[in-house]
């Protein structure tokens, strides 16, 4: 297929398309339905932008009995889906005073933490990413990120199977630029089991409607002690 950015971003540039989109960027696969009425059009509507964006390969269809359900078709659709969220709100603040300027959501429970396709962002996932640097189980370079013996062997303590993901296509970890605290936070494989294992773990739950994590207090307590958040 000729690589064309034209048609990617006339896909994400409809505005109806766009809201759908940003729903599907809390990992949930959503029914046409569902997408309509967070997008505020109609059925008819919603099932003609729906098919163009899997006809362009930016969400997919996942068949359960009668049922249909849409979801992002990758990481890599949610990746550039929050970059274009991190460059609006750049692009924005330019028409706006330093004193002014406040990146993300209004909501502070979004801003405190929020899944991010299928791993932790804000305040607490940038907190989380800090600490692993820190206590040298992860090394940046350039933007690169890895995984540390050191890193290893702690999360391989905390139930980690490193082998199981060594062989897949997508990076183990790597930094994502957060919306909310423009810092980064932690991706890849590894970003995604850290949250799977907090809600395992009943130390957190997941909004039924909106992006955000919900930590209990417990939960909240033992995240801090496993990583060694700096918490205010």
């Amino acid at each position: 297929m000729e690589f064309n950015i034209a048609l990617v971003a006339s896909l994400m540039g409809d505005s109806s398309r766009a809201l759908m989109l940003n729903a599907l960027l809390g990992g949930k696969a959503l029914t046409a339905t569902e997408l309509a009425t967070y997008a505020d059009i109609s059925a008819q509507t919603a099932s003609t932008h729906l098919n163009k964006l899997v006809e362009g390969q930016l969400i997919q269809v996942r068949k359960q009995g009668r049922h249909k359900y849409f979801q992002l078709k990758s990481y890599q659709v949610a990746e550039v889906l929050e970059g274009m969220l991190n460059l609006n709100a750049q692009l924005s603040a330019t028409q706006t005073s330093c004193q002014d300027i406040k990146t993300g959501p209004n909501d502070e429970r979004l801003r405190h933490s929020r899944i991010c396709y299928d791993h932790l962002a804000g305040e607490i996932a940038v907190k989380a990413y800090d600490a692993l640097l820190r206590k040298g189980w992860l090394v940046e370079d350039n933007l690169q990120l890895n995984l540390t013996e050191s890193g290893k062997l702690n999360f391989a303590s905390f139930g980690f199977n490193l082998a199981e993901f060594e062989s897949s296509k997508r990076p183990l970890c790597k930094p994502c630029l957060d919306w909310s605290e423009r810092k980064s936070h932690l991706a890849g494989t590894l970003g995604k089991w850290i949250l799977d294992d907090a809600i395992a773990r009943k130390w957190a739950n997941r909004d039924l409607d909106s992006r955000a994590i919900s930590f209990s207090e417990s939960g909240l307590k033992h995240l801090s002690q496993r990583y060694d958040l700096e918490t205010s």
